[in-house]
Formats: structure tokens, sequence, C-alpha cells
């Protein structure tokens, strides 16, 4: 098949979700014959024309300096190009705001898959005027995608709930299992194996990121707590401001060297986890491939994922007591059962495989 990626910050990976879900279905469907294309935008750090066989298209973007009015653009540019490619399948990751382009399809004989992601619209950092444009981004996506993936069966029950549809399948983010972590890079942050807590965020309020640290804060916790996100956004300035007197919580920015950060997540004491409103999330499969002892935000899209082996918080005062009333007990049985799940389901290879099934039985329809 002849397929494109649209609607990431490029690849290699160097931001979030979709960027590695694009790096990775990538690399499997090139492995098994298929000609693929990902989209970069032109900013991208990488400015090769293929990276391990995938062909790279360097579109327009000024989503860096115009933010969602350079995403207009971009997206608008990707499709404009793609419907142009001859591609069996538009592989679009995320519909807010490329749904408004969707009707270049007729122009192609190409079927539109879409990865709808969480519930965008519910994202605490849109204003109202953009959350009800995001709604009609996603009635857009459902009513012109010839197919809907979610990653996660509390969105997938969503949407048949709220727009009667059956063309939707859940395939989960996939992560990879690891065996190999060092104690040397805590040294790089002062930290002792076992002696500190940490969660891995882009810094959204979303995220639950001043429920986890004022609970740590009223826990009165001795180990240092450290941050892993991005620190440009608004958000992460007002974090900084708002905990700067706290010198045992350590905001480090974001780490992307993968075995930097999977080591940091096994020798963590707790590992913290808050998204509330995306579905499957990456990083939470990523602490699970990587030993991580976890405190998860309480909702459906983490309890499906996590489900009994984990811990769960609803605000402050629970990350306390969990702080307060820590115990080993639980480690290695979630451990186990957790690596069980990342072998079993969360499989990139077996991901790839239920994408190409996807793609399959549309163009077959």
């Amino acid at each position: 098949m002849k397929i494109a990626i649209l609607g990431t910050r490029g690849i290699p990976n160097n931001y979030g979700g979709f960027e590695q879900n694009a790096e990775n279905l990538s690399r499997w469907w090139v492995k098994l014959g298929h000609k693929v294309t990902v989209y970069n935008p032109d900013y991208h750090s990488y400015k090769g024309e293929e990276w391990e066989g995938v062909r790279i298209k360097h579109i327009f973007s000024r989503e860096d300096m115009l933010g969602i009015w350079g995403t207009f653009i971009y997206d608008y540019l990707c499709l404009r190009d793609a419907v142009k490619e001859g591609y069996d399948i538009i592989l679009n990751l995320g519909y807010a705001p490329s749904a408004l382009f969707f009707y270049l399809r007729e122009r192609t004989s190409a079927k539109f898959v879409t990865n709808m992601d969480g519930l965008e619209w519910k994202r605490a950092k849109w204003n109202k005027v953009l959350k009800k444009f995001i709604k009609f981004c996603e009635k857009k996506a459902i009513e012109l995608s010839d197919f809907l993936i979610v990653d996660n069966e509390g969105i997938k029950d969503y949407y048949k709930e709220n727009y009667g549809i059956e063309n939707i399948k859940f395939i989960p983010y996939g992560a990879k299992l690891f065996n190999n972590p060092k104690e040397e890079y805590l040294k790089e942050f002062n930290l002792e194996p076992y002696g500190y807590y940490m969660l891995v965020a882009r810094l959204e309020p979303e995220n639950n990121i001043e429920v986890i640290l004022d609970g740590y804060i009223k826990a009165e916790a001795k180990e240092p707590f450290i941050v892993v996100g991005g620190l440009k956004n608004k958000y992460a300035k007002y974090l900084l401001q708002k905990y700067a007197r706290f010198g045992k919580i350590k905001f480090v920015g974001g780490i992307y060297d993968y075995e930097k950060l999977s080591s940091l997540r096994w020798f963590s004491k707790l590992y913290f986890h808050g998204h509330s409103v995306g579905g499957t999330n990456p990083s939470l499969l990523e602490a699970m491939a990587s030993n991580a002892y976890i405190v998860a935000h309480d909702n459906i899209f983490n309890r499906n994922v996590l489900g009994p082996h984990g811990f769960y918080f609803k605000n402050e005062k629970d990350i306390a007591e969990i702080i307060k009333e820590y115990t080993d007990k639980y480690r290695g049985e979630f451990i186990s059962k957790n690596r069980q799940k990342i072998e079993e389901i969360y499989n990139w290879e077996k991901v790839s495989k239920a994408y190409l099934d996807v793609f399959e039985e549309v163009l077959n329809r």
C-alpha cells in the first residue's frame, strides 16, 4: 500500500504522542514492504528526505510562530499535497483543524482514516469559542472520514454513544519494554535510586500538575520531586513561579533521550500520571514499560489501561495520603502485570498490523 501520515509535528519524534505513533507505525510498515510518507513541518530539525526507509515531505509551516493559525495553514497545505500524490490511504492523526479541509477527499481515490485522539474539546487551555470550534471539527471528521480509529475503549464508547457510528475501531498506542536501567543517569539530577518522585507530562492544566505537586507539598515528603516537561509555554512559566520557593520540586525541562528517561522512571519511588482528557497516553505506556510504580489520575481512560495495577487519585488529599502511607507491597505485582500488558496489548508490531487490517478492510469495500 501507498500510505501517507498527516497531522504530526514530524519525525523523528521530538514532541509527543502522535509523533511517536507516526515514527513507530511508519517504521514497521516500511519493513513489511509498504511505501510510507510522513509529512513534516519545514521547521523540524530533521531535514532529510528519507528516514529509516520512510519518505519525508517537508511542508511550509509557521505553527512555531503563529500558533493555531499556523496549524490551519500547515494542515491545509499537507492535505492539498497529499490528494495529488496517489496514495491508497491518508492517515490523519487528529482532526482539529484538519477536518475543515477533508472536502479535499473529492480530489483523490485515497481513503481517509482518522485517529480521533482524546476528547480535545475538553482541554482546559481552550476558551469557549475554541472548544465549540474543536467540537465542530470532531463532527466534520466523523462525517467525512472513511474510518475512525481511537486509542482507548473509553473514547470508542463516547463516539458510539454520542454519534452512533459503527466504522470505528480501538487500536492502542504501543511501547517498547525497557530492560537496561542505568543509575548513572540519576547523578545528573543528584538523585538516589527509589529516593524521589516524578511525573512526565506536557505542562498543561488538564494534566493535573498542580494537584500532584500541591499534594506532594501537603505530604511534607523528604524526597525530591522531578517534573519532566517542556518549560516554554505560559502555564509552565506560571508553575515555575508558583513552586519557586519549594527547593525539592525540580523542573528539569523535556527529556527526549529514551534510555535516560526510562531509567529515571525505573528508579523513581512513585511515578505520577495526571493526564485526564486524552485517551491512552504514550507516557503512561512508557512508564509501564519502564517498571514504574504508578499513581494515576482516576478516570476511565487511565483505568482502561492500568486496571487494578496502579494507585489512583482524584485530588491533592489523595496524593498526600498515597505518599504518607507509601508501601512497596504491590510493586512487584503491579510492575509484572503492567509489563505483561505491554507485551500482549501495547505492542508496536501488533498495533501496526491492526492499522494495516483496517486499511485493507477500507480498501476492499
